[in-house]
């Protein structure tokens, strides 16, 4: 005991205690690992509690749900899907897991070849069944045979794998565009996809596409459209920006603001605004590209903050690009939350 205790006994008229000497280390080793421990115990009761629960603010509905099987050609509206990390699924049918290609491997959209947008699609009983103006309707599997040769691809200087098709299917797509010769490419699950942080170095999500031009999923709101449409001489459809998920029930770009969301049990993040292109001004339905609008007029007054002229250059934005953070269902009728 220390000197200021003793004292005090003594004023006291107690004898002063004495503790042997080999029993004061151990009684103060004792203390010190009590209160280590709860100082351990503090820290990891700080690790384990709870997050503050995030506050869900109801901004949308979703109204259409769209998977685009082969890249730039025509899309299919579904009632639900699987919300999955690469994208939107329903049963076999992948969005843009079929690629059109040149022998060389390198990829080919409407931006070379506008008629792509006229070849329509269908699935029934795990095959695609596509048609297009003055070719037969052409069958295909959903799932090649492994025997099927593996080709080597190119997507906006990023290399990735494709399972051919097979010469039918080659055929086809050669026989309906008329320009060169054509093959049809499709990505398998085992393989590897492009990286996004590789495509768009802005983006902090580690996910990961097949054909898509940028991310997994893009949501655009029917009320952007409409004012879009406000300007135009003529009117423009939601095909021309081929969206993953259209919502409706918001203020027009109000999606701009969106940076986390809950929809149905999926949970997105926002990665990037989607910059537009040429591929825009093709007409979905006569397959003619025009070349000006609507890309001229979303350039008046669409274009991004100077802060971020390096990410977008001179292109208009519309549009927001999302990964899937927690993967699930989604269905029409769904509301869309932003989490806050």
């Amino acid at each position: 005991m220390g000197a200021a205790g003793s004292s005090a006994l003594a004023r006291l008229g107690l004898p002063a205690l004495r503790l042997p000497a080999q029993s004061r280390p151990a009684w103060l080793g004792v203390a010190a690992l009590g209160l280590a421990a709860v100082a351990l115990g503090t820290v990891a009761w700080r690790h384990k509690r709870p997050k503050r629960p995030r506050r869900l603010q109801r901004v949308g509905t979703v109204s259409e749900l769209w998977i685009y099987p082969v890249k730039s050609c025509k899309g299919l509206s579904v009632s639900e899907a699987q919300c999955t990390a690469m994208g939107l699924r329903c049963g076999h049918l992948r969005d843009r897991f079929w690629l059109v290609i040149k022998e060389d491997g390198h990829m080919v959209t409407a931006r070379q070849e506008p008629r792509l947008v006229m070849v329509s699609i269908t699935y029934e009983d795990n095959y695609l069944l596509l048609t297009a103006p003055g070719v037969e309707p052409l069958v295909l599997q959903s799932k090649l045979p492994s025997s099927n040769a593996l080709r080597d691809c190119r997507i906006f200087g990023l290399d990735i794998k494709g399972r051919d098709c097979g010469d039918e299917a080659a055929q086809w797509f050669t026989n309906f565009l008329k320009t060169d010769t054509y093959r049809l490419v499709q990505f398998e699950e085992n393989m590897k996809g492009r990286e996004v942080k590789k495509i768009a170095p802005s983006v902090v999500q580690n996910s990961q596409v097949a054909y898509p031009d940028c991310c997994p999923i893009m949501i655009l709101s029917e009320a952007s459209l409409a004012d879009l449409n406000t300007r135009l001489e003529k009117k423009v459809k939601m095909d021309h920006f081929r969206p993953s998920i259209v919502v409706t029930g918001c203020s027009a770009f109000e999606e701009d603001t969106w940076d986390e969301l809950l929809i149905g049990n999926v949970e997105m993040k926002k990665a990037l605004a989607c910059s537009r292109c040429i591929m825009t001004t093709v007409d979905p339905d006569t397959g003619i590209i025009d070349r000006k609008e609507p890309l001229e007029t979303l350039k008046s007054y669409r274009l991004c903050d100077p802060s971020e002229r390096q990410i977008y250059k001179s292109s208009p934005l519309f549009g927001i690009y999302y990964s899937v953070e927690k993967i699930g269902d989604l269905k029409v009728g769904d509301t869309v939350y932003r989490m806050v």
